[in-house]
């Protein structure tokens, strides 16, 4: 994990301030709800974890916003990925593990943030379009 988040900031480093640059993958990370002054939304799924709290490092050191977890957005509009096999109970598992990214000075840019659930895309992961 540690050695995915320096190739990150290496890369990061080589931009240059004016440009837009966005981050989009499979962290699995779970920011949850709770919003982070300057780097998540109130609007996340679930609650955060260790690698949650790891992303939310990263972002608050390089200055990014989790977009996808600042619009508010049905439920079935914000999970990335449901758990194979049934959790407690035969409770259905949906995570927010995956997510798109960007320099806080651009935020604005971007109007919206959601998952398509079901799309036909090859993967277990929902995409997530902004």
């Amino acid at each position: 994990v540690e050695a995915m988040y320096k190739e990150l900031k290496d890369l990061l480093d080589t931009t240059k301030p004016e440009e837009v640059t966005v981050i989009m993958g499979d962290f699995n990370a779970k920011v949850g709800s709770e919003a982070v002054d300057g780097c998540t939304g109130s609007f996340g799924l679930g609650t955060r974890n260790e690698r949650g709290d790891r992303l939310i490092e990263f972002c608050q050191n390089e200055d990014l916003v989790i977009m996808n977890t600042t619009f508010k957005m049905p439920k079935r509009r914000l999970y990335t990925w449901t758990a194979p096999g049934h959790g407690v109970n035969n409770k259905i598992i949906r995570n927010q593990i995956d997510y798109i990214i960007i320099k806080r000075r651009f935020r604005n840019a971007i109007k919206s943030a959601k998952t398509y659930p079901g799309a036909d895309v090859g993967s277990d992961h929902n995409p997530v379009v902004a």
